[in-house]
Order: structure tokens, then sequence, then C-alpha cells
């Protein structure tokens, strides 16, 4: 003991020396000064956030008095007092904080790069400028709410990603103290921002922005849209206990539910004592009365597996096969169009993405609980031979009865695939695999990131070979380094991952494609490619080349992609969120989570212009760009868009500048304060009709209607387009029309609606048609009428200066003279 002691004594005696900058001396410190220095209860960045935090809370403070008198709106005087008080509050304990540790209230000018730069309100996050203020300030009514509310959730917001910043900063916030006012600050900033979203949506005029919430009778709005039909999932593909994915409810502890049997109980007597009153209560006060609301709720953190969510969906003839996480069912389409069950299909491994080539159906399986023997148990091990990850291939010859007939094993599975051709002999697919890569000691080269090795399974798609008459032999034939930088050959060559500065997106790195559209009229592939929309030349099926890359400060995710009936248009979307977060809200930039429309000039992308669903949605509802298709409207460019929880848009892009909405149909949230993930997974149109995979709920069929947008003659036109009969996603074809009277009506319909063509020369081509209809319908000839459509074609002026106008009545003169070919 006395050794120690000693040894102890010794050691302080030695000197404790702070060297200087190199050429400076060093000093002596006292045990005293070392140990200041070395002091961590608090560090410079948590002083610096304070003293910009008490600025930023002092301007939310200063917008929430312009509310009086300015705005009669009940929930924005609400909004404004919680502000009024909450920050104030929060003002007076931040600056107890800096003065009981001797920091001043303000903070230093410092260099740019610090924290504390961050005192000018040009840089700190979500602060309003002075023009904003001044025209806050100026505004009254309506005009006052919406621009209240928009610079306050931007300033919530920023003040959230203060909070975030802070924790990012080595050694800060290690004091209890702080460390619970800063978690405390972000809690209830999120829950304000909430708030006042919900009363920013009810400004909204918009139908689908105040839709009632509910899994089975959730409010509905449309327009120019009937639905059709609505089908449950089959039984076998949904969780009875919990059909619509909700997270699991936290049991109350033993205290919490002795207070709510106690609150129950008091309730009890109240309503004993006063039984007048319970006549004038609502169903929904009752409901917090006797203990059944949701209010009080405490749910699980994390949903469940996506063990049941539909996926997407293929046709073939007259049948349709849903995809699942759960496996797949088919459907035949009846004369209505309405769907019946022929099969159930589980075998589980998601994202269940299908395919149909004649008696083969194709699967994605990208999840690591696939078997190869579609089992139900998943698996345990990291390593195992029973685990399946790739292109399952299904024999469908017997709809009732599918059998698993071939197995394709790929390095990162399969989230999407594309049927690039097919003929008797052969099926060539693009593999597009976007999870992490799998062990090589459990599929042999299968390399993850390893820097410098150019055998990684990143930065690839895989090029699969089907031989039709034995599936079993299906194989990787290449993986092409489709993103390589042609000069230096580095595989990581298009974007790095990343913001693109200041206001701009978080984009992810370009190390995958998760579609991949095929045009093989064209020769070409649209790929969206995380970080990058790209188009492939693929003359040669089995080598794509890369033609063009875009990318785009506003996107995050480059998720699909779609060609207009020619080719000559792509439309990208951006999957912001990942699909399982509400990015559709009333203050979400409108450019973000949206569709991006690129004209194809010289096989080069020319960006033209962005659309996104105008509807705000609410906190519960998962919502950006998903899966589409065209509608073939002879002379126009139509797509159904799915927005998840958003609902389904029909717009018109045919000015690629100036994308409009022309129809939409939308649901209210599954949960009234849960975001559930749901909503259309993807809308396909497929032989007149609409149909939308309903993520929880099931299957919708809808009709257009025709509107000021839409003639009957253009979805009539639109029913009869010969699309090869089966739809793909992720493969296109050349749409054409027959020589039917309709699709010549529909060019008519038209030209009137753009003051394109005179009345007298309508009625005439009208008249002309309409006879050719009778004729055509009761199977006759006639030669004279025949003639007449010749020299009503012939009449048409089609070299005017307006390029739109003489490429209508090139299209409609075509028509005529076919329609007079079949009446000779």
């Amino acid at each position: 003991m006395m050794t120690s002691l000693a040894s102890v004594a010794a050691a302080q005696d030695a000197p404790i020396v702070q060297p200087g900058a190199p050429g400076q001396s060093a000093r002596t410190l006292s045990a005293e000064e070392a140990t200041d220095i070395a002091d961590t209860s608090y560090s410079l960045d948590d002083v610096l956030f304070m003293q910009n935090m008490i600025i930023h809370h002092a301007q939310a403070v200063e917008m929430a008095a312009l509310v009086e008198g300015r705005t009669n709106k009940e929930e924005l005087r609400d909004v404004a007092g919680r502000i009024d008080a909450s920050q104030a509050d929060e003002i007076e304990f931040m600056q107890g904080w800096l003065s009981d540790r001797g920091e001043g209230l303000t903070p230093p000018k410092m260099d740019h790069g610090t924290m504390g730069s961050m005192h000018d309100h040009g840089m700190m996050e979500g602060m309003a400028t002075p023009e904003q203020l001044k025209a806050l300030a100026d505004a009254e009514s309506t005009e006052f709410d919406r621009l209240f509310l928009e610079l306050m959730i931007e300033h919530h917001e920023g003040a959230v990603t203060m909070v975030d910043d802070l924790t990012d900063q080595p050694g800060s916030a290690y004091d209890p103290v702080l460390y619970e006012f800063i978690s405390d600050v972000r809690t209830d900033q999120i829950a304000e921002i909430e708030r006042m979203n919900a009363v920013l949506g009810s400004l909204s005029t918009d139908p689908r922005a105040t839709l009632s919430p509910g899994f089975e009778d959730a409010g509905q709005a449309s327009m120019n849209l009937k639905l059709v039909a609505s089908l449950p999932k089959p039984a076998g593909f949904f969780d009875p206990k919990n059909p619509s994915g909700l997270p699991p409810i936290k049991p109350k502890k033993e205290k919490e539910a002795e207070e709510a049997s106690d609150s129950v109980d008091m309730a009890e007597k109240s309503d004993e004592a006063d039984m007048s009153g319970e006549a004038n209560m609502s169903d929904e006060t009752q409901g917090r009365d006797n203990g059944q609301s949701n209010e009080d709720t405490q749910w699980g953190e994390r949903s469940p597996l996506l063990s049941f969510s539909n996926t997407d969906m293929a046709f073939s003839g007259d049948v349709m096969v849903a995809g699942s996480y759960h496996g797949f069912n088919a459907y035949r389409l009846q004369d209505d169009g309405v769907p019946k069950l022929l099969s159930s299909v589980v075998c589980p491994g998601g994202q269940g993405d299908v395919s149909i080539v004649g008696d083969l159906l194709i699967m994605s399986v990208e999840q690591t609980r696939g078997r190869v023997d579609c089992g139900l148990q998943g698996i345990n091990q990291d390593v195992s031979d029973e685990r399946f990850r790739g292109l399952r291939i299904f024999d469908v010859s017997d709809w009732t009865a599918p059998v698993q007939v071939g197995q394709v094993q790929t390095c990162r599975g399969s989230h999407t695939h594309s049927v690039v051709t097919s003929d008797e002999d052969k099926i060539i697919v693009y593999n597009s695999g976007t999870s992490s890569v799998r062990d090589e000691e459990e599929l042999a080269g299968c390399i993850g990131n390893i820097p410098g090795d150019d055998r990684t399974a990143l930065f690839r798609i895989d090029v699969i070979e089907i031989p039709v008459a034995d599936p079993s032999k299906a194989r990787i034939v290449d993986s092409p380094a489709v993103f390589a930088d042609p000069e230096t050959g580095r595989l990581a060559g298009l974007w790095q991952g990343g913001d693109h500065g200041e206001d701009t997106q978080e984009t992810r790195q370009t190390n995958q494609c998760h579609d991949i559209t095929v045009f093989p009229e064209a020769n070409l592939a649209a790929g969206a490619c995380s970080g990058n929309g790209i188009i492939f030349d693929i003359s040669d099926p089995l080598k794509p080349t890369r033609i063009d890359e875009v990318v785009d400060k506003g996107f995050a995710y480059w998720h699909s992609a779609t060609f207009n009936n020619d080719g000559s248009k792509v439309l990208f979307t951006d999957e912001w969120g990942g699909g399982s977060r509400a990015r559709c809200r009333a203050y979400d930039p409108k450019d973000w989570g949206a569709d991006a429309i690129y004209d194809i000039n010289n096989r080069e992308l020319e960006f033209k212009g962005y659309y996104k669903m105008p509807a705000p949605q609410t906190d519960s509802e998962n919502c950006v760009a998903h899966n589409g298709s065209i509608i073939p409207v002879p002379g126009r460019d139509i797509f159904a868009q799915a927005w998840y929880q958003g609902g389904l848009s029909v717009i018109d892009f045919t000015d690629s500048a100036n994308p409009v909405e022309i129809a939409y149909f939308d649901r209210g949230p599954i949960h009234e304060d849960k975001l559930v993930l749901g909503g259309y997974w993807s809308t396909y149109w497929y032989d007149g009709k609409i149909y939308g995979t309903e993520i929880a709920r099931g299957l919708d069929v809808l009709s257009l209607l025709p509107s000021e947008y839409l003639s009957e003659n253009e979805i009539a036109a639109a029913s009869l387009a010969n699309q090869g009969g089966v739809f793909n996603p992720q493969q296109q074809f050349s749409v054409t029309w027959p020589a039917d009277p309709v699709v010549a009506l529909a060019y008519i319909d038209q030209l009137e609606r753009e003051e394109m063509m005179s009345s007298d020369m309508m009625t005439e081509m009208t008249s002309a048609l309409d006879k050719a209809r009778v004729k055509l319908n009761s199977g006759e000839s006639d030669a004279e009428l025949s003639e007449a459509l010749e020299s009503l074609a012939a009449s048409l002026e089609k070299d005017g200066p307006n390029a739109a106008e003489n490429e209508k009545k090139t299209a409609l003169g075509n028509s005529l003279k076919a329609i007079a070919e079949r009446l000779n």
C-alpha cells in the first residue's frame, strides 16, 4: 500500500506540459489548469446551438404575434398560442443554461463552416427571410393562413435539423439536462409540424385533402373516373388478426392500466350523475370517455414485415397476375373486366414483381428469407444452400396449378426485372438487384463493396437467358458494368451520391437500376438507376450500351421509367422517402417525389417539366410517385400514375413542359394517426380498364369517364389500341389502332378542343364517319363513301406553322384513308 501511494506522489511531481504550435515554446500547466482544459460537461457546439436556437425561437414568437388581427381561423390561433407559450419557456431555459455556465446569450461572429455561423438568418435552418416576414405581415385572411403555416412548418423543420446536426457532432449533448431538452424540442417540433400540416391541408379546396380514414370504409374522392370493382385480398394473403398491417400496440404498464381503469370508473359515475348529457355527446366523444380512443394508445416503433403486401401486375390475354411479397394471385378477367380468382400461389420472398411470356411466369425475389422450396419458415443462417434470391420461373400452362420449373440465383437478388426479347427458343431478361450482396460462400462470384476489386456485384445489371424448352437451364450470360466511366473504366462512373448543393436532394449513388423499361422496336431502354436517369441502346439485347444519362437536383431516388406511345419521351419517377414516408404534404416541394418528363432528341434526354399530384395528403399517408402506365389515346400522351396512399392521377403530358391532371381517384388514410404502408403500388391500363394493386386493401378496377379533358371517342379509341395482348411492367411496344371510325373521331375531338378545325369541316367528317360505322358494323362496302373519305383526307391542310396541328391532321388523314380502304 505504501509503495502504491509513493508511486502516485512521484507521478504528481512530474511536469504537465502543453506543446505550442511548431516553432513555439511549450508551457507548463498546473493540475487545475489541465483539468479545466479537459472539461467535457458541455462543448462549444452545445453553446452555439443554444445561442442560435434562442434566435431561432425568437423569430417563431415574432411570427406567432402576427396572427392576432389577421385571421379568424381558430386552429391557427391555437397554433400561435402553443408556439408563444412553449417557445418563450424554452428561450428562458436556454438563457438560464447559458448563464449558469458563464456563456454569452448571443453567438460570436465565427468563420463559415462552424455551427456558430448560423447566427446569420440567411443560413440558419428554416428561418424566414426579412422579405418573407414582410409578406406575412402584409397578408390577411386565407392568404395569411397559408403563408404563416408554410413558413412556420419550414421553421419547425429547421429546428429539427438543428437538433440533428448537434447530435452529429462528437461529444455534443453530453450534459443529460441538455440532451433531455433537445430531445423534447425535437419531439415537440415534429408533433407541431403534423398539426400544422393538417391545418394547411384543410385550406385546400381539393376533396382529396380531407378524406376520412379507414381500412375498409375510408372516404373516397374521384374526378372523371369510376370505381368499377374493389376486391379484397384472397384468403391466405393477409393476416386475419391484423389485416391492415398496423404496428403492435404496446401493453400498458400496471400503473397506467390502473389509472385508465380509474378514469373509466370516474366517467361512469359522471354518466350516472348526469344522464341528460349523454344524449348530446357524439359517438367520438363517448368513445373517448369510455377508454376506447386511440389518443392514449402507444404503438410499437416498427411495422410488421411486408409479408402480405400486394406489389406489381402483369397481363396476358384474359389473365391478370398480381404479385405479392407472399407469392402471387392469378385472376381471369371477365367480360366486364372484373377479375375472378383462378389460383393463389404461396411462395414468399418479395418483391414478387411478375412478367408473363407464353406459358411461363417470371417472378422477382430479393429478401433473404426467400427459400428454394417456397417454404414459409424463412432462413436463419447467414449462409444457406436453401436460400433463394433471384428469378423464379413457373410453368403456368394450367393457371390453376402453377409449377416452379426454373430458378436463377443472383448476387443481389431480384428487385425488378424486364423481359427484353422472346421467341420460341429463348427469353432474354434484364435483372435489377438492389439489395445487399450475398456472401461468396453462399453463391460463388458474389463480391461486395471491396475498394479496388472490379469483380464487385455492384454497378451492374444481370442479363439472363431462359431456354423456353427447358427453363431449368436458365442462367446469367453476362453482368455488364453499365455505369462505368467510358474513358477511365472506373465502375462507379456516374452519380457518386450526396446532395447537389444548398436546398437540393440527397440523391442515392448510382450502383444499381431500380427499373429498366425496354422499347425493343426503337432499340431503346430507359433506366431509372438510383442516382441517374439513363437511356440505353439495346440493338444487341445481350450487350446494353449506355447512350445518355441525366441527373436531377430534386430527385432522391430514380425509381421507374415509362416511354410514351411512340418512344419519343420518357417519364421518370422519383421515390423520395422510399415509398414508406409521407411526401405529399402541403409543405413538401412540388418537384420532389414527382414525375420528370424528358423528350428524346437525337438519342439524348432533354428535360421538359415536372408533375406532382397537387392534393395535400396527411402525415399518416405514404405518398410519392410510384408505378404507372401509358393510356393509349391516339394523338396524346396520357399516363396513369400511382401515388401509394395519394391515390391515382391520370395526367396528360402531350405538352411535355406543361403536364395536366385530367382525372383522379383517392381514398383517405388507412389509419387516422399511424402511417401504415398502403395505397396503390401500381396503376396500369389494360384492355379498356385501369387496374390498381392496393398494397394493404386488395385490388381495384376503374374506368375513365368522358369529360372536358377526354372525350367518349378518345376513351373508346384507347380501348381498341393494339398492345399485343400482353402487358408486362418495364416492357413497352409501339401502339397501333385499327382502321375504325371512332379512332378518326378521337382525332377530330382533339382538333376541335384545340380549335384547329372549322366547324363545317368537323360536321362533314363526323357525318361521313357515322355512315362508315353503320356500313362497317353491318359488313357492307360502299365505294362512294370510300371515295368521300379519301377526298376529306386529301382536303386536310398538313403543312401549316403549327407542328402539333400538322401531326394530328396527318394522323387523321391516315385514319380516314384506312377506313376508306375497308369500305372498298
